[in-house]
């Protein structure tokens, strides 16, 4: 049997192979090349936009530029829900790398919320860490951070280069995404919390 941690470590370190393709409809130049990335399984779509949007500006007039947005074979990508959760969601049993479409118009307002900055992608993965604690530890953990390791928590997770157990490890069950972050680096004082909505 296999142990938990190695499970914890496998998903934390994990990376789905994904080819990001510009939507055939969108106004070019030249024709655009296919974007492939190895993304992080425990992040967000929208903590790797900057690097898919400046690709794919190379073949488009800027006024042609709005929001961008992703979509999977017809649905829209929700931009709240960890990669990881998402491909498990609706691409588990698809080929690799996972195909994912690229638009830059007709935002699809009922379906997707808007997301104005990775501000608001910060607020929103530590509102699901504060929820998280104060279900499980009455707040104690998170409360017992201080500012910066909150800071580190995040940046851990949207820099991608500091993957150790303090900042977090993650592991899928029932579904959802859910993550566990030490607190002072003691796995006696951890946290787990679920990033779905």
């Amino acid at each position: 049997m296999t142990d938990d941690k190695d499970v914890l470590r496998d998903v934390w370190f994990g990376r789905i192979p994904t080819c990001f393709t510009l939507y055939q409809d969108e106004i070019t130049e030249r024709e655009a090349e296919p974007y492939y990335l190895l993304l992080p399984r425990v992040s967000y779509l929208t903590l790797v936009t900057d690097k898919v949007k400046k690709h794919f500006q190379k073949v488009m007039r800027q006024e042609d530029i709005s929001e961008i947005w992703f979509e999977y074979e017809g649905t829209p990508l929700k931009w709240h829900y960890p990669i990881g959760l998402l491909f498990d969601l609706l691409a588990s049993s698809s080929a690799l790398p996972w195909n994912i479409t690229v638009h830059f118009k007709s935002f699809p307002e009922k379906d997707l919320l808007h997301c104005p900055s990775k501000d608001a992608v910060e607020a929103h993965f530590m509102s699901c860490v504060k929820e998280a604690d104060a279900l499980k530890h009455k707040s104690q953990v998170i409360n017992e951070m201080q500012k910066k390791d909150h800071k580190q928590l995040w940046m851990g997770l949207q820099n991608d280069n500091d993957r150790t157990p303090f900042h977090s490890e993650a592991f899928s069950t029932c579904g959802c995404r859910w993550t566990t972050a030490y607190a002072g680096r003691s796995p006696q004082r951890s946290l787990s919390f679920c990033t779905c909505s």
